[in-house]
């Protein structure tokens, strides 16, 4: 007794030292950058036709199901049989597939998504397609009622997609069932963190457990297990995984040293999480929880007044706190969600998260949280058309670390908040004031799209805008999101120009995603009729009051040439594309679209153009263009194939191929997009697989 006494009396001083809590942080971003960064890790397993193991996740789209299997590691596996629905229901079990490798890729714009590493990051180093499902044992007892509960979402939802989307929010934590715009417009007014299961909605269900169990003795250890369960449910989301053993070590640690402080508390389960896992460091949810936590609770005394003035300093707060995560996420930031989360937060925490909860229990109650639904998608809605929102392009380590010291020394001196507004905006001035001129080519799969950049971004033009023909009306998927995305992160907002070389799908189908996330200045068409896309694009573009011309001959400007190598009709719509001319300093691009031979013969005969640096390689690499004459008459220095990677129509062709032997190539199904850098003297190339 004496000894226990002695060791809990030592363990209660190690707790009080602030020693301790500096140690542990240390350790903590070592072991994290040594694991992370200076250790590289690849499939250890040796891949076969056949794969064994428990199947962890499931997700089952339109098409198929897609789930993660442990083996001997995580492996991430699609299949897409006619019977996928039938292995709806395969969470837990063990089973064998047959199938093969599918490669994962890294993303192929800059700075957009990359799901390779997203995937590398939660221990997921193998994809697999699968041709076969054989299911070997059934699922454990917390694997059935998990299943279970599944099943009941699925029945007492009765159809009714926007019910079973918010069961699985708030039961299960999975929004994978949530409706791609309510989603995006949820991200965009920067309330979508109050959909993660969190802080508030733990609190409120260990009050009912507690006040469910108050007259049993072990109710801290039922309320303990029933919350692991939880966790479990939940798929051990990070936020739910802090909530959880924050509860647990708090209830522990407090036995020892009752006046412990939460922030220690916080601290420490911070260390374990990360010594269990260092590659939670790159989970959005671990950095939201932590973070917004951490300066809450550090914070407390100053978060004062009536209920709604604390919401808005909580608001306020978490704002600052997140914003170099929302802005590397995004790349750009909602300021009106400060405001909008004093509504919301007790709306969503106090009515739609308990309503939803009993309503799985309930069901007499799903018309109730229909009309909640309803309240909340469309005030939704309505407040996204008039959100405040400010582009943040992408931040440099050093500007993050500024900010944060910054937002610290804002502890003692509320006017330092200034600082970091200020600092946001001489972000935004370091990218205005680059001197140098870009091109882009991006990979838009089997299309076309690029981009030039005048020093200073005074004048921006995207020439094409890729676009996939999609049979399936559930298809979301846009090639031009990625680049949307990167021209967020360079701070570009505004296009002065798109050129459409001409209309087809491939060049131009996915324009109205531009004009509905970037300010049009004016579009350009080719020379020729206007097909069915065209002309609807240009009621667009009236209904936008958006300006458009066609058939141009030059967008000529003080620092550059550019020059529409236009000869005659042709009343063919590759014939017809326009071929730009860009100049910039010494150095000349060519932009051919989907012209054929017989324009380019007319090019030749029209237009003096030698010694090209740079050729966009017209109609994707097809033998209808490109001719050995043509090509030893501007003698391309680079050549840039934009092309899909194992396209049905076999493009690059070889016999086209090997009309550039005196040229380098560069294709975007192999080195995806690529940049070149010009400056006065010189330039730079770089690919986004480089």
């Amino acid at each position: 007794m004496v000894l226990e006494i002695k060791h809990t009396k030592k363990l209660k001083t190690i707790l009080q030292s602030k020693n301790t809590y500096l140690i542990l942080i240390i350790i903590c971003f070592l072991f994290v950058f040594i694991r992370t960064r200076v250790i590289k890790y690849e499939s250890k397993i040796n891949v076969t036709s056949v794969i064994e193991g428990v199947v962890k996740d499931v997700d089952v789209k339109e098409n198929g199901v897609s789930f993660i299997v442990l083996s001997d590691e995580l492996v991430k596996c699609n299949y897409y049989g006619k019977d996928f629905q039938d292995y709806y229901y395969i969470l837990g079990k063990k089973i064998k597939v047959t199938g093969e490798v599918k490669e994962l890729k890294n993303n192929t714009v800059f700075n957009a998504f990359n799901y390779k590493k997203y995937l590398y990051n939660n221990h997921i180093y193998l994809n697999y397609n699968v041709n076969k499902i054989e299911i070997l044992e059934d699922e454990n007892i917390f694997y059935k009622v998990k299943n279970s509960i599944i099943k009941r979402i699925n029945n007492i939802s009765d159809n009714d997609s926007s019910v079973q989307a918010y069961f699985n929010l708030f039961v299960l934590g999975n929004k994978d069932y949530l409706d791609d715009n309510i989603y995006a417009s949820y991200k965009e007014n920067g309330i979508w963190h109050l959909f993660a299961v969190s802080g508030m909605h733990i609190c409120l269900i260990v009050l009912c457990l507690e006040f469910l169990f108050k007259k049993v003795k072990f109710k801290n250890i039922i309320v303990s297990i029933f919350l692991l369960y939880f966790l479990f449910l939940t798929n051990y989301s990070a936020s739910v995984l802090r909530c959880v053993l924050f509860y647990l070590f708090n209830l522990i640690l407090k036995n020892i040293d009752k006046d412990i402080s939460s922030i220690k508390v916080l601290i420490i389960v911070a260390f374990i999480i990360l010594v269990f896992d260092p590659f939670m460091i790159y989970n959005v949810g671990f950095l939201y929880s932590f973070l917004i936590s951490f300066s809450i609770m550090f914070l407390s005394k100053k978060i004062t007044g009536n209920y709604f003035m604390k919401i808005f300093k909580i608001s306020l707060l978490s704002f600052f706190v997140s914003l170099p995560i929302t802005a590397s996420l995004n790349y750009e930031v909602n300021i009106t969600s400060i405001f909008l989360n004093i509504f919301y937060v007790p709306f969503i925490s106090f009515i739609v998260f308990p309503v939803t909860i009993g309503s799985f229990f309930l069901p007499f109650l799903i018309p109730i949280l229909k009309i909640l639904i309803i309240i909340l998608e469309k005030s939704n809605l309505y407040f996204n058309s008039f959100s405040l929102i400010k582009n943040i392009p992408k931040l440099n380590i050093l500007i993050i670390f500024i900010y944060y010291l910054i937002l610290i020394l804002a502890y003692k001196n509320k006017k330092f908040l200034i600082l970091a507004v200020v600092l946001i905006y001489i972000n935004d001035l370091i990218y205005l004031m680059d001197s140098n001129c870009y091109v882009y080519y991006f990979d838009v799969s089997q299309g076309d799209s690029s981009l030039l950049i005048t020093p200073y971004k005074k004048e921006v033009i995207l020439i094409d805008t890729g676009g996939i023909v999609s049979f399936n009306n559930s298809n979301s998927y846009k090639p031009s999101d990625s680049v949307i995305m990167f021209l967020k992160s360079r701070g570009i907002t505004k296009i002065n120009s798109i050129i459409i070389s001409h209309g087809d799908y491939d060049h131009m189908g996915d324009i109205n995603n531009y004009l509905d996330n970037v300010k049009i200045s004016n579009v350009i068409f080719n020379c020729g009729n206007y097909n069915e896309l065209e002309s609807n694009l240009i009621k667009s573009l009236k209904k936008n009051k958006i300006e458009y011309y066609s058939c141009i001959n030059n967008l000529n400007k003080k620092d550059y040439e550019l020059k529409f190598l236009n000869t005659k009709i042709y009343n063919n719509e590759n014939n017809d594309s326009s071929v730009l001319y860009f100049k910039y300093s010494k150095y000349k691009f060519l932009f051919m679209g989907d012209a054929g031979v017989i324009r380019e013969k007319e090019i030749i005969n029209n237009y003096n153009i030698r010694n090209i640096d740079f050729l966009k390689v017209g109609h994707h690499g097809s033998d209808t263009s490109s001719s050995k004459d043509f090509i030893q008459s501007i003698k391309p220095k680079y050549s840039v194939i934009s092309v899909g990677k194992n396209n049905k129509y076999g493009h690059p062709k070889e016999s086209v191929l090997n009309n550039f032997q005196n040229s380098k190539i560069y294709r975007t199904d192999l080195n995806g997009s690529l940049e070149v850098k010009i400056n006065k003297n010189e330039y730079i190339i770089r690919t986004c697989n480089s």
